[in-house]
């Protein structure tokens, strides 16, 4: 087996893959990745047959037990808790987008952190990085036959709470173009017209800012809402299409301040879901990255 030190390197993403999707968190996504190096530095490579499978295995029994430690700070977190969003690029093709926004969207990611730290390594492991049952028992030290119904327990649950729209990529970007249009131009009819009747919309302050303790409900308070800003503060609001988490989203400014990143989640006709990440210390790594332009 190669046991140069580039094998972490390139195996790097996918150890950051699996411990931000699990944690919500590209901090302490890469907090365990340095862990996982630590112990990759201490153990006798010699003697692993496949890297790939030791690093994931190690970096999701970190991060289960750190998910487990965590459990009381997220309880007692304030208001509602959403997931830091992560800068990515643009994909090549609208497949590859609808790949990445599959598994790595914020909607996504705020429900995965419902389930158990196991149910969502479990789920993560098998649907999202192809490991087999066998791989996952070893990893979680239980049965094939527990793997297999804590996955399909978490996809059911999943489904539930998060039924899913297969919007094409170019359909998205046009519905948030429209919306971003109707917005700069404060035009409200346009902007109730675009969300769905049951939208809701969901906010993280992190009790930092303030933001909404539970989600809003109705696609016309919601374009009122998002609206009123153009009256107060019209000379100072600027939206800012970027891309995160797979999929186009909008930042909105006062000035030179970044006030929250907006997801989006929609039926392929009108907006269904926003999700907007107030909290300061989740916008750093955006803030940190030139927004990339509307095109």
């Amino acid at each position: 087996m190669d046991t140069s030190p580039d094998l972490f390197t390139s195996l790097r993403p996918r150890v950051l893959g699996v411990a931000y999707r699990m944690l919500g968190s590209m901090a302490e996504a890469e907090d365990v990745a340095q862990e996982v190096w630590l112990r990759w530095n201490g153990t006798d490579r010699a003697a692993i047959e496949n890297a790939e499978a030791w690093l994931v295995a190690t970096a999701t029994r970190i991060v289960i037990d750190e998910l487990r430690l965590a459990r009381r700070s997220r309880e007692q977190y304030v208001g509602i808790w959403l997931p830091e969003p992560v800068p990515t690029e643009d994909a090549d093709t609208p497949e590859r987008l609808h790949e990445a926004a599959s598994d790595l969207s914020v909607a996504f990611l705020a429900v995965l952190e419902r389930l158990a730290p196991e149910a969502r390594a479990a789920f993560l492991l098998h649907d999202v990085f192809d490991r087999d049952y066998p791989e996952i028992a070893g990893i979680l030290d239980k049965s094939e036959a527990a793997c297999r119904q804590i996955v399909h327990r978490a996809r059911s649950r999943l489904r539930e709470e998060r039924p899913l729209h297969v919007v094409p990529h170019r359909t998205h970007q046009q519905l948030l173009h429209a919306f971003a249009d109707a917005l700069d131009k404060a035009d409200l009819k346009s902007m109730m017209a675009l969300m769905d009747s049951s939208a809701q919309l969901i906010g993280d302050g992190g009790g930092i800012v303030s933001s909404f303790p539970k989600p809003m409900l109705g696609g016309a308070r919601i374009a009122q809402l998002l609206f009123a800003p153009t009256l107060r503060r019209r000379a100072e609001l600027r939206m800012v299409a970027a891309f995160f988490n797979g999929r186009m989203g909008l930042l909105r400014y006062f000035g030179d301040h970044l006030e929250s990143a907006m997801s989006f989640d929609t039926d392929g006709e009108h907006i269904t879901q926003i999700l907007v990440q107030r909290n300061p210390n989740k916008l750093a790594r955006i803030l940190a990255q030139q927004p990339l332009a509307l095109r």
